[in-house]
Formats: structure tokens, C-alpha cells, sequence
């Protein structure tokens, strides 16, 4: 796994050297926007470190935050990877696939840096300076606290009420352009 980071667009309106801003108008994708911007419309580099934790668990377990779905229980992603993790089973969490093409410390230590990166508290959140390290050297890791936006979610009362919405179905359009 060789890790790339990129700018999730929301520091870029941070100016200067503030740490952070509140805005009227959030905007973003549901399940990857950091609790504190999807609340109350606090955004820092931090609200960037939120949604690059929750892309990491995603690349590894194979499955999105919303929409996600286990037999077991009703949390969702990012409540399901802190539940394995608590019960030290955080290898349950990587996709089938990456057992034979992947180093497993890596994986394990993917997944750990993604719970870290998704801690409730902005403060609580490594920058993304520490991220890169983490995922390129061996050094031991702090413990992981719990995420924010662990949810849990009632299928049944949603599918009996009908509440259930999507505001983004993480699709794309390919559209093929020929001459004339």
C-alpha cells in the first residue's frame, strides 16, 4: 500500500494562518464531513484529517460509510471499524482481497491511523504531517478514541416510516464524445 494525500477542499478556505472558520452554508458529502463542520458549521484543517480517515477505512474494508450495512449490527462504517478495534479484532475490518496482496501490519496500521484521523474531537486528530509519518514509518501509534459520528441506525423503524434519504449516491457519469 503506498499511501497518497491530497486537499479535500475544505482547509483551502482557511486563510493565512487561522486554525479555523465557521460558516453559514455547509456543504460537503454526508459521511465524510467532520462532526464539527456538519453541526455546526466549524471548519478547520482538521474537518480535511476527519474526511481522509474515513476515505482510509473505506480503501481497506472495500465498503462506503453511507449506506453501510452488516448482519450483525446497525452501526455504520466508522462505528463498526472502532467496534472491531475495541475488541481488538481491527483485521475483520480489511477487505477479503487484501489478504493476499498486502502486508497485514500495514493494513492493521492503516486501519488505526483511519481511527485516528475520524476522532471525535478535532484536537483529538493527528495533522496531516503526522498522518504521512505514521503511514511510512514503523513507530508505535497512540490508542485510538472514539470516532465521531458513530452511529447506529434502526432499518426496521426506517423501512417502516419510509425515512430513509440519500443526498448523495456516490455515483459518476462517463460521457463519450465522438466527432463528426
Amino acid at each position: 500500500m503506498n499511501p497518497k494525500i491530497s486537499d479535500f477542499g475544505i482547509a483551502r478556505s482557511v486563510a493565512g494562518n487561522d486554525m479555523g472558520a465557521k460558516t453559514r452554508n455547509v456543504v460537503g458529502t454526508h459521511g465524510y464531513m467532520s462532526p464539527e463542520y456538519a453541526i455546526d458549521g466549524i471548519f478547520s484543517v482538521k474537518s480535511d484529517v476527519f474526511s481522509f480517515g474515513v476515505l482510509v477505512l473505506e480503501i481497506v474494508s472495500g465498503k462506503r460509510n453511507r449506506g453501510f450495512v452488516h448482519q450483525d449490527h446497525n452501526l455504520n462504517l466508522l462505528g463498526h471499524a472502532w467496534k472491531l478495534y475495541k475488541e481488538d479484532r481491527s483485521l475483520e475490518l480489511a477487505d477479503e482481497h487484501l489478504a493476499d496482496s498486502c502486508n497485514i501490519c500495514q493494513v492493521l496500521r492503516s486501519i488505526q491511523v483511519g481511527l485516528l484521523c475520524v476522532q471525535k474531537h478535532p484536537d483529538d486528530r493527528p495533522s496531516m504531517f503526522s498522518v504521512v509519518q505514521m503511514l511510512t514509518n514503523e513507530s508505535p501509534l497512540p490508542k485510538a478514541k472514539e470516532p465521531g459520528f458513530f452511529t447506529e441506525r434502526n432499518l426496521f423503524d426506517e423501512a417502516k416510516t419510509g425515512s430513509q434519504t440519500s443526498s448523495s449516491k456516490n455515483e459518476f457519469t462517463i460521457t463519450l464524445l465522438d466527432p463528426r
